[in-house]
C-alpha cells in the first residue's frame, strides 16, 4: 500500500500560492527604444522573478516603433528615447491617459573600439584623423538628433558632413563603430558602459549635457495593455529603486 504523506499546512499554503500566480502570469509586449535594449533585459529578468510575469521585447528606433503603432502594431508599452513622440501619441489618443512618464534620462557619447583613440574632450572631432563616423538617424532617434546637435554647438557640421554614416538605429550606429566601419561614433552612453567600466573596451568621451537637448525618454501604456495585469505590474516596476538601479548600472539619470 501506498503511504500518504501529510505536507505542513503552511509548505501546502505556499505551493497553492505558487500555483496560482503562474496560473495568473501574463505576457507584456514592450516596444523599446534600441538604447534600453540591454537595461529592459536586466530589467525584464528581475520582474519576472518577482512577479512571474514575462516580457517579449521588441527593439528599434523610436520613430519607426510610432510607425509600427500607427499601423496597427499590437504592443502593450512604448519605452521611447525621447519626449516627443510619447507626447504626440497621447496628443492624438492613442495611449492610455495618465501613463506617460520619464523613465529615464539618456547620456551621449563618443566611442571608438580603439583604445587611447578618444580623448577625454572629444577633440579628434576637430583633428579631422578619420574617415568615418558614425550617428544615428536624427529624423528617428532621438540619439542621433543629439549628436547632431553636438557638431553643431561645436561648429562642426560642416566639416564632417561627407564623414557620416547613418544608421537606421542607435543599435545599427553602435555595429558600426564596433565593426570598425566607422572608427568612431555617437552613441547611448548604456551601449558601452554597465557598473563603472566599459563593457566592450575601446576609448570614449561623454559628452557634456549642455552641448544636447537633454534626453528625456519617456515611458506610454498604450490602449492594448490597458487590461493586462503585466503591462500595468511592468509599468508601475519601473518605477521602483530596482528598475532605477539596473538604470543607473547602464549611465542612465532618473
Amino acid at each position: 500500500m501506498l503511504k500518504t504523506i501529510k505536507l505542513p499546512k503552511i509548505l501546502v499554503g505556499l505551493m497553492l500560492m505558487a500555483a496560482a500566480a503562474v496560473a495568473s502570469a501574463e505576457n507584456v509586449s514592450v516596444a523599446v527604444a534600441a538604447n534600453f535594449k540591454e537595461p529592459l533585459q536586466d530589467i525584464s529578468a528581475k520582474f519576472q522573478r518577482a512577479t512571474g510575469h514575462t516580457v517579449s521585447i521588441s527593439a528599434e528606433s523610436s520613430g519607426k516603433i510610432v510607425s509600427q503603432i500607427q499601423n496597427g502594431a499590437s504592443y502593450d508599452i512604448f519605452l521611447s528615447a525621447d519626449q516627443a513622440k510619447p507626447i504626440k501619441l497621447e496628443q492624438e489618443g492613442g495611449i492610455v491617459p495618465g501613463s506617460r512618464f520619464t523613465y529615464a534620462i539618456g547620456k551621449l557619447a563618443l566611442w571608438s573600439v580603439t583604445p587611447g583613440y578618444v580623448d577625454k574632450k572629444g577633440q579628434i572631432l576637430k583633428t579631422g584623423s578619420y574617415s568615418h563616423i558614425a550617428i544615428a538617424d536624427p529624423k528617428l532617434a532621438p540619439y542621433g538628433l543629439a549628436a547632431t546637435q553636438t557638431l553643431q554647438k561645436m561648429g562642426l557640421t560642416a566639416a564632417v558632413n561627407d564623414r557620416l554614416v547613418v544608421g537606421k538605429n542607435i543599435g545599427t550606429t553602435f555595429g558600426y563603430v564596433q565593426t570598425g566601419n566607422a572608427e568612431l561614433g555617437f552613441v547611448a552612453m548604456s551601449q558601452i558602459y554597465k557598473d563603472g567600466k566599459l563593457t566592450h573596451g575601446g576609448s570614449y568621451w561623454l559628452v557634456p549635457k549642455n552641448y544636447y537637448k537633454p534626453i528625456r525618454q519617456d515611458a506610454v501604456l498604450l490602449p492594448g495593455g490597458k487590461d493586462n495585469p503585466a503591462a500595468v505590474a511592468l509599468m508601475k516596476y519601473l518605477k521602483s529603486p530596482a528598475a532605477r538601479k539596473v538604470m543607473k548600472s547602464y549611465g542612465y539619470s532618473n
